[in-house]
């Protein structure tokens, strides 16, 4: 039986018109979160992991674009939604944590005032003890130590850690369907990561969530994903169980980005790289975008934009190679 998707995109395009040109930042982009996963986005800095989920958001600013596609969010478009009906959805039923804390966090405002803000805005109206004790909750919710002393404190006088579960807690306050976390562990130490993604994942069990963890860091995927996309250019070139994505990787980029692991049990003299450079998408190439740093390149793939190919249940791949079976 198949999971009930939760959110659909559907071929999305999302372009930012510049006096250098047009920057062609997603193309044709295809995503589905089914409820109650955690699902990972994954790919090298600047491929659109985040500009995809500032689209769902619909927080995208000139001068950039929503240009084509659909965005359906319990079977809802939200590219049709008025901006005061997607302020019902943003921050409500779809909720976000962006990579810094401190530029999310008012640094004038306490911790314990800026969360009564967002229930307030998207809740009921509580009186003043219910509110400081509904604060405190969602505060130990998130394993915060000091809970009192986190609520009347400003976000300068908290750690990077503590920073992140504060927003980690201000943006769950409002029992959200879907949680976006968009390279939440990317500051922080090692010890400290690990404490966020175990929040993450026990939040999403204890809540009955669904979160889209967007990330560059395969390790990261790999301990705590249902599911992974792997994008590259502004598209989606392969999405597969997690599992599944380690064990038997099809495309080209994808198995490049894996081979670049360093691996602990072999000493090498060089890691392995992917030759090139990531296209200008102002200009992209023609085909798949994919094609000048590829070693298994034919000439379909100077050409012809490959089409998403379903080679398993669970596992499609946007690749020539696999268009006749692979």
């Amino acid at each position: 039986m198949r999971e009930k998707p939760l959110l659909e995109i559907k071929g999305l395009k999302t372009y930012f018109y510049t006096y250098e040109g047009t920057v062609k930042a997603l193309h044709n982009v295809n995503i589905t979160i089914n409820e109650g996963e955690i699902f990972g986005l994954v790919g090298e800095t600047g491929c659109g992991k985040s500009v995809t989920a500032l689209s769902t958001m619909r927080l995208i600013e000139s001068p950039g674009k929503i240009v084509g596609g659909e965005i359906l969010f319990q079977g809802e478009d939200l590219t049709k939604l008025s901006e005061e009906e997607m302020q019902k959805i943003r921050g409500n039923k779809i909720s976000m944590i962006f990579q810094d804390p401190m530029a999310s966090l008012n640094p004038l405002m306490k911790i314990g005032k800026q969360i009564a803000e967002v229930l307030e805005v998207h809740q009921k109206h509580y009186d003043k003890n219910e509110l400081r004790q509904r604060i405190l909750n969602i505060l130990r919710m998130v394993r915060l130590p000091s809970p009192e002393r986190i609520m009347e404190s400003y976000p300068f006088e908290l750690s990077g850690g503590m920073r992140q579960r504060v927003m980690i807690a201000m943006m769950l306050s409002t029992n959200p369907k879907l949680l976006i976390a968009d390279e939440p562990t990317t500051a922080l130490d090692v010890t400290i990561q690990a404490q966020i993604l175990r929040i993450l994942k026990e939040m999403k069990e204890k809540l009955n969530i669904s979160i889209w963890l967007i990330t560059h860091d395969l390790g990261v995927v790999a301990e705590t994903c249902d599911r992974v996309c792997v994008m590259y250019a502004g598209n989606v070139v392969e999405c597969a169980d997690v599992v599944e994505i380690f064990k038997n990787p099809l495309h080209p980029y994808t198995k490049g980005l894996l081979k670049a692991i360093p691996s602990v049990n072999r000493r090498v003299e060089e890691l392995n790289t992917i030759p090139g450079s990531v296209p200008n998408l102002i200009n992209p190439p023609p085909g798949c975008r994919f094609h000048p740093r590829c070693s298994k390149r034919t000439e379909i793939c100077d050409k012809v934009e490959p089409k998403s190919i379903q080679v398993s249940e669970n596992h499609t791949v946007s690749c020539h190679l696999y268009s006749n079976g692979g």
